[in-house]
């Protein structure tokens, strides 16, 4: 803000003695402060004109008092920030009724009874500080206590346990309590005893189990010895030598064959191969027949090609006669769904399975001869032992089944599956049986042992069908994950992993007589044929219009059998020529 020049006395030496400038600058911020009165100086009238030449005598003028400046405003100091206080002393706290602790303090200025000098007064540790130390102790303690019981070496038997419990005088078990945790209480005891200095008690029970096992070696004549496997009946070892009798003939013959073929220049199995691939190319549809009301399910041709039986969800199973598809019988028995037909290798008898958890067995003219009940849930499918003499079911109540034909018993009830049991098959020998079940797995089991010698683990879902090559060491699968896979028996792993279908495979068979190609069936409608040499595809049979559930070979493989959902059965021919074959859409 400026001072006008109004505001100051007009007066010359005034002016001059303030200075050229009379304008002041003064900060609008300041505070006015009080201005002292200016005195002007004496004026001495002037009452004659001065000559100008004369000098005027010079008179000193008094003291004159300058006008004080105004002040300037004090320098803006900011505030500094508050310095923080200061901590109060830290004293322990006393208790709300009054009641002080006895535990010593952690100030400097303890002393031995616990008490603090705080000002005028003492305090004692509260209740509270001292439970808080009690249990920090009591848990390193506890810590101390589990290390020791982990450097104690404690018996691993469930018998040994509780023997030595016995002999420390602990009860040898508590309700409820399971092998490990009665583990830990005597690991815990024996931790705790030899932190208490006890150790001649644990030394002692040392002795006496040393003494005890001991005299269970003295005495071993009368330890009972507990069987490995479960005993079954005598019907069952008087078949399980007959299986080995029959199978060791089939064998060698086998062998001698091989070898034979192998040694003889006029022999030439990659030319008899190739011709029967050839032939397995030119397969084309013969006959498509209406089978039954209901889909189908199974399906299987005679030992001597001049039946095909085929069965469906109407719990019946018919006859049909070869090569025109003509239904001949009916065989009406099940009461529930039928799941599977199987004709007999050595004669024209066959046997069904059904949902009723039962297998019957027939003749070829339609006349039931045995109904084989055991099974407490639905079969799936079922197989003939080489020899004819034993039938083979697999059910969906974990197990598979040996069963003697001429007498109708039970012989062998085999577990082994962790899910239900679909697919069964025998070795061509007669030694071994192959299953398969939704556990993914499938087992090879040596009839003659009844040991389970192989586990093939690969498929990721369901297995549902499996065949033995004719050859003694190839083995196939399939299952709900498309794919089919080919076992080697000799390095007991898988050789080939075909992606074979769009959808689950539903059966494979090999070509029973030389086993050069396998049929695969599947859900996706259609059933294909590859090649045994390297296992690729050879021919592709479409003309079902819903899954196929089943499929059969001839033994010639000159024909081949397929049943579906859209209830018919369609036979593939390669003995036709061009003419005589069937348009399909």
């Amino acid at each position: 803000m400026e001072v006008d020049e109004e505001n100051v006395p007009s007066n010359t030496a005034s002016e001059s003695a303030i200075g050229p400038s009379s304008d002041v600058s003064v900060n609008a911020a300041t505070p006015p402060h009080p201005i002292q009165p200016i005195i002007p100086p004496p004026v001495i009238p002037l009452s004659a004109p001065v000559p100008p030449m004369a000098p005027i005598p010079t008179i000193p003028p008094p003291s004159i008092v300058p006008p004080i400046a105004p002040i300037p405003a004090p320098p803006v100091v900011r505030p500094l920030a508050p310095l923080p206080p200061r901590p109060p002393p830290i004293r322990p706290p006393v208790a709300q009724n009054g009641e002080v602790g006895s535990e010593d303090s952690d100030s400097d200025n303890d002393d031995a009874g616990g008490r603090v000098n705080q000002g005028a007064g003492e305090y004692e540790i509260s209740e509270e500080s001292r439970l808080v130390r009690e249990r920090q102790e009591k848990a390193m303690q506890e810590l101390m206590m589990k290390r020791r019981a982990a450097a104690l070496a404690v018996p691993t038997n469930d018998m040994a346990v509780r023997a030595r419990l016995r002999r420390l005088g602990e009860p040898i078990t508590l309700f409820g309590e399971r092998e490990m945790e009665r583990r830990d209480r005597l690991r815990m005891i024996m931790a705790k005893l030899d932190a208490d200095g006890q150790l001649e008690k644990l030394m002692k029970a040392h002795e006496d189990e040393e003494t005890a096992a001991t005299a269970g070696k003295d005495g071993d004549e009368e330890e009972i010895q507990y069987p490995f496997y479960t005993e079954g009946p005598k019907s069952l070892r008087d078949a399980r030598i007959d299986i080995a009798k029959y199978s060791l003939v089939r064998a060698a013959l086998r062998l001698q064959r091989a070898r034979r073929r192998k040694d003889d220049p006029d022999e030439d199995v990659d030319a008899e191969m190739d011709w029967a691939l050839k032939q397995a190319a030119n397969l084309s549809l013969e006959f498509s027949e209406i089978g039954d009301d209901r889909p189908l399910s199974g399906c299987s041709f005679s030992r001597d090609g001049k039946s095909l039986a085929t069965c469906s969800l109407t719990g019946a199973a018919k006859l049909w006669s070869m090569p025109k598809v003509i239904k001949s019988c009916t065989l009406k028995g099940h009461t529930e769904r039928a799941t599977d037909v199987a004709y007999s290798p050595v004669h024209n008898h066959l046997a069904t399975a059904s949902a009723d958890r039962t297998a019957k067995y027939w003749n070829d003219q339609g006349s039931l001869l045995k109904t084989f009940e055991g099974h407490i849930d639905r079969l799936a499918r079922i197989a003939f032992h080489p020899s004819g003499k034993y039938l083979g079911t697999a059910s969906f109540d974990k197990t598979w089944r040996l069963w003697d034909i001429e007498t109708g018993e039970e012989l062998l009830l085999q577990e082994g599956h962790s899910r239900s049991v679909y697919g069964l098959a025998f070795h061509q020998d007669g030694s071994l049986a192959a299953s398969c079940g939704l556990d993914a797995l499938a087992r090879v089991w040596d009839l003659r042992t009844g040991r389970s010698i192989l586990a093939l683990e690969g498929h990721v879902k369901p297995v549902l069908g499996i065949s033995f090559s004719p050859n003694g060491y190839h083995l196939a699968t399939g299952g709900e994950d498309n794919t089919c896979r080919i076992w080697d028996l000799r390095k007991k792993k898988s050789m080939y992993t075909i992606p074979a279908h769009s959808n689950l495979i539903s059966q494979v068979k090999f070509e029973p007589q030389e086993g050069y190609f396998l049929v695969t069936a599947s859900y996706d409608m259609t059933a294909k044929v590859w090649s045994a040499r390297d296992f690729k595809p050879v021919k592709t049979l479409s003309g079902h219009e819903a899954k196929v559930t089943s499929v059969d070979v001839l033994g010639d493989g000159s024909y081949i059998a397929t049943v579906s959902h859209d209830r018919t059965i369609k036979l593939w021919s390669t003995n036709m020529s061009s003419e005589q074959t069937m348009d399909v859409d």
